[in-house]
């Protein structure tokens, strides 16, 4: 039974480190990016080295001439002597600026290219994710990502030539005191190996609470209305009290661990110095060196242990940078979209301009990850110049039909097109397409700032003018005129500030300045009266642009102006009968 769990062990241990090794070579993607201020930071870091052990030097020779009562060569050592040590602290402070410059820069660049790359990645995947545990890992992890690649490899070869050189100058004088000064050793590397194998552990689960304490909040914060409509205030303020207990819990295990490893490493350094001062006093007195020379020996000595210190204190921190690694991996190495596409789309949509643009699905069928069958063989046309209207109770796939005309799910059979009317021309439906759609989601979908920013998200170039005119379209000019800054009034989050309705009519002039020749509204009129609604889907198919409206609604009342409408039930879409429209508008 021992054996067997020594043999599991050790496959367990063979797979951690098969893993970091695979974390450390995607760290290189990035290092090597950096390679530049990489060495300029490890030169900046060996000049203190060398400078440092001069100025040891230096101080050997200061302390020998005041024994020795040379004053001639006091005043001109002495000079020598602040010289360096001022020399040290410009170095210092410099190594931190540019330090502090090239992490930051690092940091940043890494965060927007990771970022990016969360973006680009597969919305079926993703979303398997907290968004709590998402920015816990774009912020925390990614920052530990830049600042292990700036400081990580030049640390170590900072570490090992100011522990190697330092050792040279010791040993060239004392051969003895350097044994001495490295009895502490094999206490420290056998205390790595040890950290090595908790860190991990420890470093993963403090990964994974915080990034539960931060989805808590984050979500708590987006909820706020409905925690106080529900009077949930108490049971929410316990629940952090009960993370932040939990929490408390892991760290303060992390801390004994901690403690009784630096209580270790302190009484191996207290002996090792002990000792050292006591062989350099035994060795004055014996005539064999000098009171300056002990001194220099003193000093080194602790600097061999702190550099020793330092260079173990680099086996958590690679730990805890994989860790990190292997975290942002798990989001980065799922499937990315392709835009592969994009000059075809480009073309297909000049082409088509005038005309219009329409979409087909033929035989589509859908489930999700979690084997949930949404469509088995569904079939769907809309045209340009087009009002088309999706119905059907609650949760059956009218949101997932709009996904997947926008390409942000794909399904397992079935084919989705884009055809232009001029010469039925056909494109797939993929993520290039999507600059094609306009999208007004269910909710609320407004950014913080100004009105004619939210607007000019989707339209950078546009003009106010051009502005305007999409408001009135959506019926939105009506109060936002009537804003003591207009356009440029400001959208609270989430459209705080706004009612539901006029949020809505806003998100639908966001839509409309798109200009695309496919627009898609999720619900997006369900917070509008009867007659503000067919206002609005009048507004927008009487432009002369010929574009291709697609509806998913609830209130039977709009589909007398729908060219076609399509309802979803039980895995089915299929176009109804006018007899059919007129009977559900009948019984709503």
């Amino acid at each position: 039974m021992l054996e067997k769990f020594r043999h599991y062990r050790e496959r367990i241990k063979e797979g951690m480190l098969r893993d970091m090794w695979r974390q450390t070579l995607w760290i290189y993607e990035y290092a090597r990016l950096y390679w530049k201020q990489m060495i300029f930071y490890t030169l900046l870091g060996l000049a203190g080295t060398l400078v440092s052990l001069i100025s040891s030097l230096i101080s050997r020779d200061m302390v020998d001439i005041i024994t020795g009562q040379q004053a001639g060569l006091l005043a001109r050592t002495f000079c020598l002597y602040i010289g360096f040590s001022v020399g040290n602290v410009l170095i210092s402070q410099i190594s931190n600026y540019f330090a502090n410059k090239i992490s930051i820069s690092v940091d940043n660049a890494i965060k927007a290219d990771i970022f990016e790359k969360m973006l680009l990645t597969d919305l079926e995947s993703i979303q398997n994710y907290h968004t709590g545990d998402l920015l816990t890992r774009w912020s925390s992890d990614a920052s530990n990502i830049s600042s292990g690649v700036l400081n990580w490899i030049p640390n170590l070869v900072i570490y090992t030539v100011r522990f190697v050189s330092t050792f040279a100058v010791v040993f060239y004088h004392d051969p003895m005191f350097a044994l001495l000064a490295l009895i502490g050793m094999p206490v420290s590397m056998l205390m790595s190996k040890t950290l090595l194998r908790r860190m991990k552990g420890n470093n993963e689960r403090s990964a994974a609470m915080s990034a539960k304490m931060s989805g808590f909040n984050q979500e708590a914060f987006s909820n706020i209305q409905t925690i106080k409509a529900f009077d949930l205030i108490r049971l929410y303020a316990e629940r952090l009290r009960g993370l932040q207990r939990e929490y408390l819990t892991m760290k303060l295990e992390f801390q004994k661990m901690s403690m009784a490893t630096s209580i270790l490493l302190s009484i191996v350094g207290l002996a090792v110095s002990y000792s050292c001062y006591g062989f350099g006093i035994y060795r004055v007195w014996s005539g064999a060196i000098s009171y300056g020379t002990m001194t220099m020996f003193l000093s080194l000595s602790g600097s061999l242990t702190g550099t020793l210190n330092q260079l173990v204190s680099l086996v958590p921190t690679a730990v805890s940078l994989t860790t990190s690694a292997g975290r942002l991996m798990d989001i980065l190495d799922m499937p990315k979209e392709d835009f592969s596409d994009a000059d075809q789309v480009e073309q297909f949509a000049g082409q088509n301009r005038s005309d219009g643009i329409g979409i087909v699905f033929s035989g589509v069928s859908y489930a999700y990850h979690n084997g949930k069958q949404v469509f088995c063989g569904a079939d769907f046309l809309a045209r340009p110049k087009e009002i088309v209207a999706l119905v059907g109770p609650s949760g059956e796939g009218k949101t997932t039909m709009l996904r997947l005309m926008l390409g942000l799910l794909h399904p397992q059979e079935g084919e989705r097109i884009l055809i232009g009317e001029t010469d039925g021309e056909k494109i797939a439906v993929d993520p290039s397409a999507r600059r094609l759609f306009s999208y007004v989601p269910q909710g609320n979908t407004m950014f913080s700032g100004t009105i004619a920013e939210n607007m000019r998200n989707v339209r950078p170039e546009a003009s106010d003018e051009e502005i305007c005119e999409v408001l009135k379209a959506a019926c939105a000019w009506e109060f936002v005129e009537k804003l003591p800054d207009g356009i440029y009034s400001m959208v609270g989050e989430r459209g705080g500030g706004f009612s539901e309705g006029q949020a809505q009519r806003l998100s639908i002039a966001r839509a409309l300045l798109r200009r695309s020749p496919i627009l898609l509204l999720d619900e997006a009129t369900s917070a509008l009266d009867v007659v503000t609604e067919r206002r609005v889907l009048r507004n927008i198919m009487s432009t002369t642009e010929p574009r291709t409206c697609i509806v998913t609604t609830h209130r039977p009342t709009v589909l007398s102006i729908c060219q076609k409408v399509y309802r979803i039930r039980e895995q089915k879409c299929v176009q109804m009968q006018e007899e059919e429209i007129r009977q559900m508008m009948r019984e709503f």
